[in-house]
């Protein structure tokens, strides 16, 4: 029996996407491989709301999350984390050699404004990286807030990681003024995992110019750069086959309406933090939860591998806790292709098999 995943990544697919990708090869360099980039990158602008370039990687968000930190920083980062890939962003900047500094904040609670203001008025940092949406607490960053903050440091280029959010949160990528954001597929978009996106603003591009060693793959100026020249093709070889699940993906996303699906995945959320609450209690600060999963706090010290155990014989499967907060948290996406009756049927479940009152 198939599971369904409830599971912070990978998501669920459509069937109708899974079988796209068994398209027949093309030549990369080819004008239907240009044709079909071309379509992703417009139909992707729509979603993440933006006139600027789309970068497409054949990697995980990370590859892409690296690109960003080493071909964007010329002096410093300053890097904001709410959790575990709040920290991955700082792992990423040091071992790339990056000068970087890390300012956490305590696990639940978000990144303030108040915090981006006391370490861009040092005036040490040239990019700053935060993530707008962090699956091990259950925080969405206040990237509006955050935002005005910036508008004091123009010379700032703003990284921010919203691999598990976009598609499934409403981030008004230009009007933010955000510089690089960065997703991947398997999350929001229900995709498969193995491509990565991201944004790149004309700033962000000529800050690239100055800084001399930017990797190989992962330079976003050469991506940049070839497609432009080459007409939306790319400088290594594309995953073709997960391009074609895109294509189709998107034209669903476009069919369903964005601003539609913005608005059922904010459904999806509401009623799991409901749920939470009557049973069980939501992790993170109340008034910055994420639009695409919930962290519940495991109030009734029950053992959640053997929940997950019971829940995949019915065929689902929810998250335990992460890093630090395994087993005593454990999380219900809401994200993607899933649905409301996809939250009762979870929720439900869970009452019977714990026999909840």
């Amino acid at each position: 029996m198939a599971t369904k995943l409830f599971i912070p990544g990978p998501t669920e697919v459509a069937p109708e996407v899974l079988a796209a990708m068994s398209g027949p090869m093309m030549g990369h360099r080819s004008k239907a491989a240009s044709a079909l980039q071309r379509r992703i990158s417009n139909n992707l602008r729509r979603i993440l709301l933006t006139e600027q370039e789309i970068l497409l990687s054949t990697s995980s968000g990370t590859g892409l999350m690296e690109g960003a930190v080493r071909s964007c920083t010329a002096k410093r980062a300053a890097i904001f984390s709410v959790g575990a890939f709040g920290d991955k962003w700082y792992k990423i900047a040091t071992g790339n050699g990056v000068p970087s500094d890390i300012f956490k904040s305590e696990l639940g609670q978000p990144t303030t404004p108040e915090m981006v203001d006391a370490a861009l008025s040092t005036g040490k940092y040239d990019t700053i990286c935060i993530t707008h949406n962090e699956t091990s607490t259950g925080i969405q960053n206040p990237v509006e807030e955050i935002a005005e903050v910036l508008k004091k440091y123009p010379d700032v280029v703003w990284c921010m990681d919203a691999v598990s959010s976009a598609a499934g949160s409403r981030i008004e990528t230009d009007k933010l003024g955000v510089d690089v954001l960065v997703t991947s597929t398997q999350k929001a978009l229900a995709l498969p995992p193995g491509m990565a996106v991201c944004t790149l603003s004309q700033k962000a591009y000529e800050r690239t110019a100055s800084v001399p060693n930017r990797g190989c793959y992962f330079d976003l100026r050469s991506i940049y750069d070839t497609i432009q020249k080459k007409d939306h093709q790319y400088t290594n070889t594309p995953c073709v086959s997960i391009m074609y699940a895109m294509d189709l993906q998107l034209q669903r996303i476009m069919q369903e309406g964005v601003e539609n699906r913005f608005a059922r995945h904010e459904a999806m959320a509401e009623f799991v933090r409901s749920w939470a609450d009557e049973y069980f209690s939501v992790f993170a600060n109340r008034d910055h939860l994420s639009r695409t999963l919930t962290v519940i706090s495991n109030t009734r010290d029950i053992d959640i591998a053997a929940l997950n155990n019971s829940l995949i014989e019915r065929g689902m499967q929810l998250g335990n806790g992460y890093g630090d907060l395994k087993n005593k948290t454990f999380r219900i996406a809401h994200m993607g292709e899933l649905t409301m009756d996809d939250m009762r049927s979870i929720t439900s479940s869970i009452v019977d098999i714990l026999k909840l009152k």
